[in-house]
């Protein structure tokens, strides 16, 4: 998104994003329709107050938040720093914390491109065989996944997994108007896959949960994930990042898993 556009034309670009008039837009933010179009024609210049209102009801990002600051000429908002920092310890320890409390299960940590941030000590055993330059830094889960020389010859039900990431991945292309995640949609769906099926295919509950079947040195295993995000994040870092958690999605899985688990070192205190 350019952040050299004025501040109306990119709360124009939001608004219709999220497929709303300015009716809607004035309605939910509990002011005129007429100050909605003087804002975004940019006879009126938003205060701060106002444009975290909109951008609230807007449900903008708040990396977007601070584009917006600055195309109002305001100061942004929302600090952004690097996870290893400092002043995020705790959150990095919250991580750790359930990255590692979800042994012997997999679970996984990823930035907003979903980029690999950590994971725990499940995650590598349904790595063996991947490629070594799709696992080099930055690591993109997705493309792990889905890439030919990744996961996808040991994944039962590729078609169907495929369908599912590419449709979740899609739908957030779409609501945060991010170039890197259409680019990445647009390579995992070039990907060769000899099962033809489409995401229409998906049932209405598949875009809940869709299970991941994986062949592995423990057997067929099946896993239904969950994703989790911080809830209210005043930095951007924090507001992009996500856990996603597997868990097992049948008795086997769970044997497995368990057994997997009485092979790990116990952590230390750190953990």
């Amino acid at each position: 998104m350019n952040d050299l556009r004025p501040v109306g034309e990119l709360l124009r670009d939001w608004r219709q994003r999220r497929r709303l008039t300015q009716f809607d837009l004035a309605e939910m933010a509990q002011i005129s329709t007429r100050h909605v179009s003087f804002i975004e024609t940019g006879r009126s210049l938003p205060s701060r107050a106002m444009l975290l209102r909109l951008a609230d009801r807007l449900e903008v990002p708040l990396r977007e938040r601070n584009v917006l600051m600055t195309a109002a000429g305001l100061a942004p908002m929302y600090a952004e720093r690097r996870l290893e920092d400092p002043a995020l310890r705790e959150a990095q320890a919250a991580v750790d914390l359930v990255l590692y409390g979800h042994e012997p299960h997999p679970a996984l940590a990823v930035d907003r491109h979903w980029n690999l941030i950590s994971h725990n000590r499940a995650v590598a055993p349904l790595l063996a065989g991947v490629a070594e330059h799709l696992l080099a830094r930055p690591s993109n889960v997705l493309r792990v996944s889905l890439h030919p020389e990744g996961l996808a010859p040991r994944i039962v039900n590729l078609g169907e997994w495929r369908a599912h990431l590419l449709h979740r991945l899609r739908h957030l292309a779409d609501s945060t108007g991010d170039a890197v995640l259409a680019e990445l949609h647009a390579e995992l769906a070039a990907y060769p896959c000899e099962d033809d099926y489409d995401e229409s295919m998906l049932s209405p509950t598949a875009h809940v949960a869709v299970p991941f079947r994986v062949r592995s040195d423990f057997g067929e295993l099946a896993f239904i994930s969950t994703i989790t995000v911080f809830g209210t994040p005043l930095d951007v870092t924090l507001s992009e990042l996500a856990i996603e958690s597997f868990f097992p999605a049948d008795a086997a899985t769970a044997q497995a898993m368990r057994a997997f688990g009485a092979t790990l070192e116990p952590l230390p205190p750190s953990h």
